[in-house]
């Protein structure tokens, strides 16, 4: 079904001062390729070790470039980052959504900002630690495809790229498991071969998120209620919750629900409150259609309506199986087998043919 893509020579990789990045870059140098390693900033405000430790990242990263013995360079994309990226993030938060800011940073930086940049180093191919594949059929056409390790494929963060994007992309990593490759890094006495993963959002870290927020966001309390319309609570700000989330609401069981956790359902946006119910098995957390738009196609042509696919609506999620309906040029209704469990507006659907990655678009 698929072949091979043609190797490149002169490949410039984005290594980011983790281990899979690292090994990436490691395997490349051993297949014979001329390899570039180049660090990107992405943010600098509040830039400290506590939590973006962009600092030691770039020492790790030079360190990795050192020991396998390729040229490495840095460069500065925070302009771009907060431009493309960020403002984004913000206004989708003000609204009441919950975006997520790391698709973008792959789209918008990482292989658009990063790929200009390896271009004019007269790159020939650009590579990264994603756990991804990509090859290409008979048409010539790029296709994404799942990681062979199903726990870390990163195939959903990076729906959004298009055709240019994705022909000059590699994913090392993508037929090895995360096991293999920390223990390739081990070996070779990588510097990062310990490190442990981010889990942080690219630019925040792995900080306090609503204190994160209310630097940018202003704070609006108002009331936590139930279906009901009983109060049961106040929030600090509707951009501070999410659907679907249980930590942080502040209120305890009740009697009558046998101290069953609150979970929020939903935001009403004009009379600012916070919709909270009990139980994780409530019906307002689940729905069995989900309306889409902001749609993007990696071929460049929508999938054939009369099947079915598969579809993520959270990284890591198993494939749901869907079907999907066009109600406007730019928007399609999904219809899933099972209901799904809180499908989030701003939040990606992803779909999926078997291991390729289609694309996706925008839950509203």
């Amino acid at each position: 079904m698929f072949e091979s893509k043609v190797t490149h020579k002169r490949i410039v990789v984005g290594l980011s001062g983790g281990v899979d990045s690292s090994v990436a870059a490691w395997l490349l140098k051993q297949q014979g390729h001329e390899v570039i390693g180049v660090f990107m900033k992405n943010w600098e405000d509040d830039d400290t070790d506590t939590y973006c430790t962009s600092r030691q990242d770039l020492i790790d990263a030079a360190s990795v470039a050192d020991v396998i013995g390729i040229e490495f360079d840095a460069v500065n994309f925070a302009a771009e980052y907060r431009e493309r990226v960020f403002a984004y993030f913000l206004h989708e938060y003000e609204a009441g959504r919950t975006p997520n800011p790391d698709v973008l940073c792959n789209s918008e930086i990482k292989f658009r900002a990063f790929l200009d940049h390896a271009l004019t180093l007269g790159a020939d191919a650009i590579a990264t630690g994603h756990y991804a594949r990509v090859t290409h059929g008979n048409d010539g056409h790029a296709m994404l495809l799942k990681a062979r390790d199903t726990g870390k494929d990163q195939s959903y963060f990076l729906h959004q790229l298009c055709q240019p994007q994705l022909q000059p992309a590699c994913f090392p990593l993508g037929d090895l498991l995360k096991s293999e490759v920390r223990a390739m890094a081990q070996r070779e006495s990588m510097p990062t071969w310990q490190k442990k993963d981010s889990t942080g959002i690219c630019f925040i870290g792995e900080r306090p998120f609503r204190e994160f927020l209310e630097r940018y966001l202003p704070r609006t309390p108002g009331r936590m209620v139930t279906p009901e319309g009983v109060a049961v609570g106040e929030h600090q700000g509707l951009a501070y919750y999410t659907l679907g989330q249980r930590q942080g609401l502040g209120i305890g069981g009740t009697r009558d629900s046998d101290g069953a956790p609150w979970f929020v359902a939903g935001k009403r946006l004009k009379e600012n409150e916070l919709l909270v119910v009990q139980g994780h098995d409530h019906s307002l957390l689940y729905n069995n259609t989900v309306t889409v738009q902001q749609l993007h196609w990696i071929a460049g042509v929508p999938p054939d309506v009369s099947r079915t696919y598969g579809a993520k609506l959270r990284y890591r999620m198993p494939d749901a199986s869907c079907r999907i309906e066009w109600r406007d040029n730019d928007t399609l209704t999904v219809r899933f087998d099972t209901p799904q469990w809180t499908p989030t507006p701003g939040q990606y659907c992803v779909f999926y043919d078997g291991e390729v990655c289609l694309g996706g678009g925008v839950i509203v």
